[in-house]
């Protein structure tokens, strides 16, 4: 359906304004109203299905990187058509790998008409509000026509469900002045508290400040891996973390003076004196995994904290395996 012409206002100036195309020229606005200077990382993603998304029903055009205008226009321009269904969904589901390295808070920019979605991707913009917490907010633009009004219901409930951004219109951020107050309200708080070490948690709530540029931090700030790393009683760490592990290398690797103190923690199931010791495990299991990659021993020092430092209750199950964790703190400065 983006095939079909955008019948709204604001594009006199496009000769085939299709709703792809409009899509394309709003993202291309955003990108021009950006100001120059400003810090922050891009990522592009399509969907549909057929030669637009290489035979596939999502499509990565854009891996998140460091933003600049004049990349994320190179970004823009790999979109040359749509075709397919609306497999949004599918781009959401994708979104979760796709985010995994993205720094500070994360905002969500869906371009669609509403309309004709195969599967309802309420579901998977819930999981990924569950994954990132926070720090993720979903804002939509509806780029629809008057028989696909019922679209603009859809984009609302998927801004909701992420709890913190909007869903507006092309029609609303067509002008100069609509498309400023979209980019001001995405990108930029007003009067937002300070946060010091830019890892997107303000230095009021940041339990871990000075965390290196580029580390995934958690709600609490803090550079840690949670849960998934551990099950119960074990100091293996579980399969399906390398993304964690390749940004803790990455961070490493960038900051050649960092030294890191890796920090074991338990849940409170079990003995005291057995958890100190389980800790002390799963720290030197991490550790040993970035010595594997590189990674100077000389730079890394380990303790255990057993089950005396809880992020969270103990008192239900996610709770202890949020505990389950592994955490660095910097030791360099």
């Amino acid at each position: 359906s983006m095939s079909d012409v955008y019948l709204g206002t604001g594009f006199s100036g496009q000769t085939e304004p299709t709703k792809h195309v409009i899509s394309k020229e709003l993202m291309t606005r955003m990108n021009k109203t950006i100001p120059a200077g400003t810090t922050l990382s891009s990522g592009l993603r399509s969907y549909g299905f057929g030669p637009c998304t290489d035979w596939s029903f999502t499509k990565l055009n854009q891996a998140v990187q460091s933003y600049s205008s004049s990349s994320f226009d190179s970004a823009i321009n790999t979109l040359e058509c749509s075709s397919g269904g609306t497999p949004v969904a599918t781009a959401f589901d994708a979104a979760k790998t796709d985010l995994a390295s993205a720094p500070g808070n994360i905002a969500v920019i869906l371009f669609s008409d509403g309309h004709n979605y195969d599967i309802s991707p309420a579901t998977k913009v819930q999981v990924l509000k569950e994954q990132y917490g926070d720090k993720l907010c979903v804002y939509t633009v509806w780029v629809g026509n008057e028989k696909e009004e019922a679209g603009i219901a859809v984009l609302q409930r998927l801004s909701d469900i992420s709890g913190c951004g909007f869903s507006t219109s092309a029609s609303a951020i067509a002008s100069s002045d609509g498309m400023a107050d979209f980019v001001s309200k995405v990108f930029f708080k007003p009067g937002a508290e300070k946060d010091s070490d830019g890892d997107g948690v303000v230095d009021s709530k940041d339990k871990c400040p000075n965390t290196p540029k580029g580390a995934i931090v958690d709600r609490d700030g803090c550079w840690a891996f949670h849960g998934v790393l551990f099950d119960f009683d074990s100091a293996v760490v579980k399969a399906g973390n390398e993304a964690m592990f390749k940004n803790a290398i990455k961070v490493l690797k960038l900051n050649p003076t960092l030294t890191v103190e890796i920090q074991g923690h338990t849940d409170s199931q079990g003995a005291e004196a057995y958890n100190q010791k389980l800790s002390e495990r799963r720290a030197n299991a991490v550790k040993q995994i970035l010595v594997d990659h590189s990674i100077n021993t000389d730079r890394l020092t380990t303790k255990g904290f057993g089950e005396s430092n809880p992020g969270a209750s103990n008192d239900t199950e996610a709770g202890r395996a949020h505990n389950r964790r592994v955490a660095y703190k910097r030791t360099d400065i």
